[in-house]
């Protein structure tokens, strides 16, 4: 880094200028939220109260104090959009969750060794083990001999390639019978 601060986009700009008219509004109104806990430093009010005791000075001690109030204000506005936010991501994720937990499909997350990081309901249907026993377990161990190696290769070139690709594969023998199975396997976000 230079030093520089990085230059706001115009979309920032236009927001920071909106949550400063909405505080001004609020102010102006008497509309403005009850601060939340934040303190005032006596710092702050010793000096406010000497410049607002000398007449030269109070008009300076009353524009100081309306920005403080303004920036108090702006504040308590950023920290209610911030929650929002939180709020929404919550959400997203419990979804997404849903949507990986409830999938028609097998879905596992494994590292590159094939041990099981994680598998939704219909990944454990298809093994025909509790989902909860899959965690650690070889993913490759499921599988046919003749697939292990597939797998094994399909593995080594997503990571070199960090794109997706698929392969034909047959489960291992078990009391479910053996079933054919497309494997498409992608990297996680963050490359993993």
């Amino acid at each position: 880094m230079n030093g520089k601060p990085m230059p706001l986009s115009m979309a920032k700009v236009k927001e920071i200028s909106q949550i400063r008219a909405d505080a001004e509004i609020q102010l102006r109104d008497g509309t403005a939220p009850p601060t939340r806990g934040w303190s005032t430093s006596a710092q702050a009010l010793t000096l406010l109260h000497r410049l607002a005791s000398a007449p030269q000075t109070a008009g300076d001690a009353h524009k100081l104090l309306h920005e403080l109030q303004v920036h108090q204000v702006e504040l308590d506005l950023q920290q209610e959009q911030l929650e929002q936010a939180g709020r929404e991501q919550a959400e997203q994720l419990e979804r997404y969750a849903q949507l990986y937990e409830l999938a028609p499909f097998g879905y596992f997350t494994v590292d590159l060794e094939c041990r099981i990081i994680q598998a939704n309901l219909a990944g454990a249907r298809l093994l025909g083990v509790g989902r909860e026993a899959l965690a650690g377990q070889r993913l490759d161990g499921f599988l046919a001999d003749a697939s292990q190696g597939a797998l094994h290769t399909l593995l080594l070139q997503v990571q070199s390639a960090g794109a997706s690709a698929s392969c034909e594969a047959q489960t291992a023998a078990r009391a479910g019978g053996v079933r054919r199975l497309q494997m498409l396997v992608s990297t996680a976000p963050g490359g993993k």
